[in-house]
């Protein structure tokens, strides 16, 4: 359950830069005027974010010399994520550009592949969050599910559900 916790935490930190970015960047021709954050943006999106985290969490002395590790790996996956968004994207405009018919099995595995990317950084979050979240009192617990739901609402990521009654993961 911590780790659960820690990874969504790290996943809404991060996906909320990269839902921004996405946003601003997917679409065809209706989006090509739209404004798009440059990578000096994304890097400062994201730095924001984690600053938002920590100081929500209010670390004690001995907390602050577990942080480091934990921003740091945020920080390398962030990167990651958003180098990984970019080839997709790129991948994406260059088979629109071949006009080749859609291959559903490619698309499939292509699916799979960031899937198992996404995991892979959860894990790496969640390894190096464990030590933090285990010195964590419940305040500061109560806080970091706050800023998780804060962070994942409106970024429609899968599993959320938005409109009157849908803030909040699916249930089922």
């Amino acid at each position: 359950m911590k780790k659960a916790v820690i990874a969504a935490a790290a996943a809404a930190l991060i996906a909320g830069s990269a839902a921004t970015y996405a946003a601003n960047t997917s679409g065809g021709p209706e989006r090509q005027g739209r404004w798009q954050p440059s990578a000096e943006d994304r890097v400062i999106l994201t730095d924001a974010r984690i600053a938002a985290l920590k100081a929500s969490l209010k670390l004690t002395p001995d907390q602050e010399k577990l942080w480091p590790g934990v921003e740091a790996t945020l920080k390398d996956v962030a990167k990651e994520r958003i180098a990984r968004r970019d080839e997709a994207r790129a991948a994406r405009e260059a088979a629109r550009q071949a006009t080749t018919p859609v291959d559903p099995i490619a698309r499939m595995r292509a699916v799979a592949s960031r899937m198992d990317a996404g995991a892979a950084d959860l894990r790496k979050i969640a390894d190096a969050a464990d030590p933090l979240y285990k010195s964590l009192d419940d305040a500061q617990k109560r806080r970091l599910n706050l800023v998780i739901r804060q962070n994942m609402r409106g970024m429609g990521g899968p599993g959320w559900h938005h409109g009157p009654h849908g803030d909040g993961p699916r249930r089922g």
